[in-house]
């Protein structure tokens, strides 16, 4: 029973992504067919349909499925323990502070090892 349950909606959901993508198509298409008319009409008309293909989507399995998936997320967003802003600064100094060391050293080893190759092949740059 499940199995045919799963199978009648699959075929409906792939009807209704088929709408969806219609819907956002017309989008596009629309907004370079009327291309005369005010961008703030344009924008609005666009803003609408994507409005529509979002509320067909979340119709679908895989659109409750998103939809569930960013409601949990966003619950552990807020278990979350951010850090305080002068966290932030040291951490962000102390990578700044690694890169450079880092690009120096590749930096003088790329210096050393054009200095061998060109010793070697008797090749200066």
């Amino acid at each position: 029973m499940n199995a045919n349950t799963e199978t009648q909606s699959g075929g409906l959901d792939g009807v209704k992504w088929l709408v969806v993508f219609a819907v956002l198509i017309a989008a596009v298409v629309g907004n370079y067919y009327f291309a005369e008319q005010s961008v703030l009409v344009r924008a609005g008309a666009v803003v609408l349909a994507v409005a529509v293909a979002a509320l067909i989507a979340l119709q679908t399995e895989k659109g409750r499925n998103a939809l569930v998936f960013s409601k949990e997320a966003r619950v552990e967003v807020k278990k979350v323990v951010w850090p305080t802003r002068q966290e932030a600064v040291h951490t962000t100094l102390i990578v700044f502070a690694a890169v450079v060391i880092m690009s120096l050293l590749l930096w003088g080893l790329d210096g050393i090892m054009v200095r061998l190759v060109a010793f070697f092949t008797g090749v200066s740059i």
